[in-house]
């Protein structure tokens, strides 16, 4: 876990602004869902072979029996709610965004916690693939909208029930002779799920991996022309994509297209390029936890990992809101005034700075430098009973007293010059 400190915020909401933005543009609609679900719902949806379910699930059981689990992703809570609450019913395709915290077992590491938050947009209830091309424009768009350069969308199509089977047997057939140079991890996948051996990171199993027969050219005649046309929508976008022919995401409910956007800077030395978006199609996901086979295609982004790449990459974000004026007062009499004088500037929309906790003018003013503020307001004990105020140009040092009333009018004629 780690906490996001007020230097960071400036980040967050940037990006968090950027995705509504983006969402609302695109149609996409809220919805909140639980942090907590049904372990149950994550063993059917994201699926029990997975790293996400057999390693990184914070689960706990109730006084009641009950299984929970913290959720480490978005889509599986989100198409429950799809079903749950009839949004079968509504006119197609529904379009749903979510932005929040996923919780993850994850190693201790720079860059990895074990709560961090996503950006989601989830669409149901469509099977073309001008839907798949537009999940990917929405993010790739996002990122761009963030000043990201070198964009790059890297895109597979692993198939469906229709074709996956056959692949299935023919990559089975080709590990078996290799099975004792695969990792540990490898070996187990290589008896349960088969394809998740196409995911591995390992070292080990790379050139496995780079010599393995691609799902890509056993596609049934479906499944390759939705591909086909997903890339022939990208092409009129004009988006830059490649085809990695072993992409297959690390979730069992990918069908058809599955996608992640990266950002490749060679200012970082000729670093590996850096995944910030990952998704895909998922037509199967709605019956696998009980409900019925929902078209649907979407993607998750997170958002810690965007904001370490902002700023690996020299984009700065302005932290708070400039102040170009600072308020201070001398006297209990004065305090009192400038509570008042500080509510009439916040309803003008003017940030003021002020240290009310501070009795001393030199140690105000002193802030007030700091602050590197145009104006300093002057309340002080005569000040308060003549129901005026001192306005002080802090770059040349002129002043002038002006009545409490004309305050707020004086300072914003000044700030507009």
């Amino acid at each position: 876990m780690h906490d996001i400190l007020p230097e960071d915020q400036s980040y967050f909401q940037k990006v968090y602004r950027t995705a509504e933005s983006l969402a609302s543009f695109y149609g996409f609609e809220k919805i909140d869902t639980p942090i907590m679900e049904f372990l149950e719902l994550y063993e059917k949806g994201t699926g029990l072979t997975t790293d996400i379910v057999e390693k990184q699930m914070f689960s706990l059981k109730t006084k009641g029996g009950d299984i929970l689990a913290l959720r480490p992703e978005f889509t599986p809570g989100v198409m429950r709610a799809f079903l749950q609450h009839g949004m079968t019913n509504l006119p197609q395709p529904v379009k749903l965004y979510s932005i929040g915290p996923v919780f993850r077992y994850e190693s201790p590491q720079a860059g990895r916690f074990r709560q961090f938050h996503q950006v989601n947009l989830e669409v149901f209830g469509e099977k073309s693939p001008a839907i798949d091309s537009q999940v990917i424009q929405a993010f790739y768009n996002f990122l761009a909208e963030l000043k990201f350069k070198n964009l790059v969308v890297e895109i597979n199509s692993i198939g469906a029930s229709c074709c996956r089977p056959y692949f299935k047997k023919i990559l089975i057939s080709y590990l078996r002779s290799r099975f004792n140079s695969l990792c540990l991890d490898c070996k187990r996948r290589a008896r349960e799920n088969p394809l998740r051996v196409l995911d591995c990171k390992e070292e080990k199993c790379q050139p496995i991996k780079a010599q393995a027969p691609q799902i890509i050219d056993h596609l049934c005649e479906e499944c390759h022309n939705h591909f086909k046309e997903v890339l022939e929508f990208l092409d009129e976008l004009g988006l830059p994509y490649r085809l990695n022919p072993y992409l297959v995401r690390g979730l069992d409910y990918y069908t058809k297209t599955v996608f992640e956007i990266f950002v490749e800077n060679p200012a970082l030395g000729g670093s590996l390029p850096v995944a910030l978006v990952g998704g895909g199609r998922y037509d199967n996901l709605g019956k696998v936890i009980g409900g019925r086979d929902i078209s649907a295609c979407g993607g998750a982004a997170g958002i810690e990992r965007i904001i370490e790449e902002m700023k690996n990459s020299g984009l700065r974000i302005s932290g708070e809101v400039k102040r170009n004026v600072f308020l201070a007062q001398v006297g209990n009499l004065a305090k009192k005034k400038s509570l008042k004088l500080f509510e009439e500037f916040r309803q003008a929309k003017i940030p003021l700075a002020e240290s009310l906790s501070k009795d001393s003018l030199k140690v105000q003013l002193a802030r007030a430098d700091r602050l590197q503020v145009r104006y300093a307001l002057i309340l002080g004990q005569k000040e308060a009973l003549e129901k005026t105020v001192i306005l002080r140009d802090m770059k040349d040092g002129t002043q002038a007293t002006v009545k409490l009333e004309k305050a707020v009018h004086e300072v914003k004629k000044r700030l507009k010059k």
